[in-house]
């Protein structure tokens, strides 16, 4: 089995969540015997904070424009069995229009910003998709679940609408000794969005406010470097994937923060959700519909809403936290690994070519 894809980047984890979970569920295929090529265009930002260049587990094409790679690229697709076209890829609108006008593959659109895209798409087209382009895929992939789904099948006429989200490499991603540079009582990793700021401050810089005498961890690219950064907090403006489960390791707790478009929607959970866990990381989390489907609230993490929970979290007992990181720990194994990911991946692929199949019959 060949696939193709065309993404944002899978070499870089720079300013994106789109990387790591790329690279979990590639392993995975690959290990399942795919054939894997890649198509990332070779931007500035991510060639400067580059996690490499090739890899054993895919073909990574980084090509300079659309226009100069299209013909190699349209072979690889004649080729494929699977084409994939994702979110955020550069072009992207122009490369489906060329990858769907191709019989044979089977064609997907995995969209790992779902709400966003669907919140644009009402105002006009995007570099990455068009609204008419949606009901040509065979099969459309969210990183939200949900209402979204019914609505990319019910408003923008997709023909099969499923969920696919984020995941870990428990290879990869595995608790380690803990790293003097980021011991602290509370870490948080990710990248600057205005549409978080107000949690942030209110889960994350308000409670370093108030215990001065705990020390916080942020991670993370585009933040200002001019803020008013309280004194115990210590910033990071990259850590690199092989470094994260340090990171998380040396976190008494982490916080997850999720975007205002994705909580709004639900079913939304970061990969780091998971990337965290996977690593025993105690995980307080701002509160979302759907977020109990992925992990119990009560025994596998800690919904905050102020720094007063944030505090009262802090302030629980070593074996509490590690009980509650344990169980989420086990939790993220069984249901949220790559290998997980990409069976499922290749089952919404099966049901969808089984679809095209039975419609083509009945058109005959």
């Amino acid at each position: 089995m060949k696939i193709t894809f065309f993404g944002l980047t899978l070499s870089s984890s720079w300013g994106n969540g789109h990387a790591t979970p790329y690279r979990a569920i590639l392993r995975a295929l690959r290990r399942r015997g795919a054939d894997i090529v890649f198509y990332e265009k070779d931007v500035s930002y991510y060639a400067q904070h580059r996690d490499f260049d090739s890899c054993d587990y895919c073909e990574l094409k980084l090509y300079a424009d659309w226009a100069g790679v299209r013909a190699q690229a349209m072979e690889d697709v004649r080729e494929s069995d699977i084409v994939v076209t994702a979110s955020y890829t550069p072009q992207g609108a122009e490369i489906s229009d060329a990858v769907l006008a191709v019989q044979g593959p089977l064609h997907v659109f995995y969209d790992l910003d779902t709400p966003i895209t669907l919140k644009n798409l009402e105002t006009g087209a995007l570099d990455y998709l068009r609204r008419d382009q949606i009901p040509r895929f065979d099969l459309c992939l969210s990183f939200t679940g949900g209402g979204v789904l019914r609505r990319l099948e019910s408003e923008f006429g997709a023909r099969m609408a499923c969920p696919l989200y984020g995941c870990v490499d428990p290879d990869v991603y595995f608790r380690v000794e803990p790293h003097s540079a980021f011991e602290c009582s509370l870490s948080y990793l990710g990248t600057y969005a205005a549409d978080r700021q107000a949690k942030l401050d209110a889960l994350f810089f308000e409670p370093a406010r108030c215990r001065g005498e705990l020390q916080f961890v942020l991670a993370g690219s585009l933040y200002p470097w001019d803020w008013s950064w309280p004194q115990n907090v210590r910033r990071f403006e990259h850590v690199s994937p092989n470094s994260h489960p340090a990171l998380y390791s040396s976190s008494r707790a982490t916080l997850n923060i999720t975007r205002a478009e994705m909580a709004a929607s639900g079913f939304c959970p970061s990969g780091r959700f998971f990337e965290a866990a996977a690593c025993g990381a105690p995980i307080l989390s701002d509160d979302w519909e759907g977020l109990d489907h992925f992990f119990d609230k009560e025994k596998e993490l800690r919904v905050v809403n102020d720094a007063d929970d944030v505090l009262s979290c802090l302030q629980r007992d070593d074996i509490d936290l590690s009980r509650m990181a344990q169980g989420a720990r086990a939790r993220t194994l069984e249901e949220h690994t790559g290998e997980r990911r990409a069976a499922e991946f290749l089952e919404h692929c099966q049901e969808a070519l089984s679809r095209r199949h039975r419609f083509t019959e009945v058109s005959a």
